[in-house]
């Protein structure tokens, strides 16, 4: 997926199950929702929207999370 996607262009039809398949293939090898949207110039909410649709299991957030006060 060397080429990014021009902002705003529809992705329909065998395009946009393409386009999935390569998203799926990479968040599933490790790269992040964000690193794809990057990639292709389009948005996080696309890319999210994509992957839903193409039935990812999506990962955790990672980070720290707020522990109960002793």
């Amino acid at each position: 997926m060397a080429e990014t996607l021009k902002k705003g262009t529809r992705v329909t039809g065998a395009e946009r199950d393409k386009l999935a398949e390569q998203l799926k293939k990479r968040y599933d090898s490790g790269e992040s929702i964000r690193a794809l949207a990057a990639a292709t110039g389009r948005s996080y909410g696309f890319i999210h929207r994509i992957l839903t649709e193409s039935g990812v299991n999506l990962r955790g957030r990672g980070g720290a999370t707020r522990g109960k006060k002793a």
